[in-house]
């Protein structure tokens, strides 16, 4: 399988980079986009790339946060056929809590109706081909993870610190052991591992993909961090987006070879 980066916040003059992660993924003749970026930029990424969005068969958003989901109304103008992917509990209503105001951080109010006949709404776990999966968080509590990043649920006058049950993984049989796409993973990269080590026993799983929203944790936490990975024993990381520049360093300090930066029109190979 080959996944190229459209979006990353890391860019080049030829191709830009914003803060949002979009992947164009190829698997055994099928054709996935995993989130849309910001905006259109991943559109002419992919354009620039020589990657036919019209082509794609599936699309999936990870998680309710504009910075995977805005773009996706691009992508869904040009692609008539893909169907959007996405979890039961996905809305238009994720803040974050800043002082004493509130910064909408969710979907661009409004594309969820406009595209209503395009969405598969997923609870639980779905097989979309043959050896590709989607997997929700099985991890209990992850409301503190809500909680410690000041992000919250808002409908109406009613407010809940966001548990992350709109995010999903999307996971590949490489032939070589599991590979988990998770593009923020707010609810831990580590646990996101462990959920998909119990979804699939006796499976190994290799590869995780992703941000890992460490750009604003110390880099004690970071090393901790770092060391929860490590007893995972996964086997190669590509990271950026939301883990920052300096989690990364720490990264490739604390687990060396096997972890890979993310950038626009990085690729990764698998199996």
């Amino acid at each position: 399988m080959k996944a190229t980066v459209l979006v990353d916040n890391i860019g080049t003059e030829e191709l830009p980079g914003e803060w949002g992660l979009s992947f164009f993924i190829e698997y055994r003749g099928v054709k996935v986009l995993l989130d849309a970026g910001a905006d259109g930029l991943f559109a002419e990424n992919a354009r620039r790339l020589g990657l036919a969005l019209d082509e794609v068969d599936h699309a999936v958003l990870s998680h309710a946060h504009y910075d995977h989901a805005d773009g996706m109304a691009d992508f869904l103008a040009q692609n008539t056929k893909a169907k959007l992917y996405l979890r039961e509990s996905c809305g238009e209503n994720c803040y974050k809590k800043e002082a004493d105001s509130w910064k909408y951080i969710g979907i661009r109010e409004g594309l969820l109706g406009q595209y209503r006949d395009r969405l598969v709404r997923v609870s639980g776990d779905l097989e979309l081909e043959e050896g590709m999966w989607l997997v929700g968080h099985k991890t209990p509590g992850l409301e503190e993870a809500g909680k410690r990043e000041r992000m919250y649920l808002r409908e109406n006058d009613t407010c809940t610190v966001d548990d992350f049950s709109h995010e999903q993984s999307l996971v590949f049989d490489t032939g070589d052991g599991l590979a988990v796409f998770n593009s923020c993973s707010h609810g831990g990269a580590d646990n996101i591992i462990r959920e998909v080590a119990d979804t699939f026993p006796g499976r190994k799983v290799r590869a995780m993909i992703g941000g890992f929203h460490l750009h604003n944790k110390t880099e004690a936490y970071v090393r901790s961090f770092a060391e929860k990975l490590r007893v995972t024993g996964i086997e190669e990381i590509w990271t950026g987006h939301c883990t920052g520049e300096e989690a990364y360093q720490i990264l490739k300090v604390e687990l060396g070879g096997i972890v890979h930066q993310l950038a626009a029109g990085a690729q990764i190979h698998l199996g």
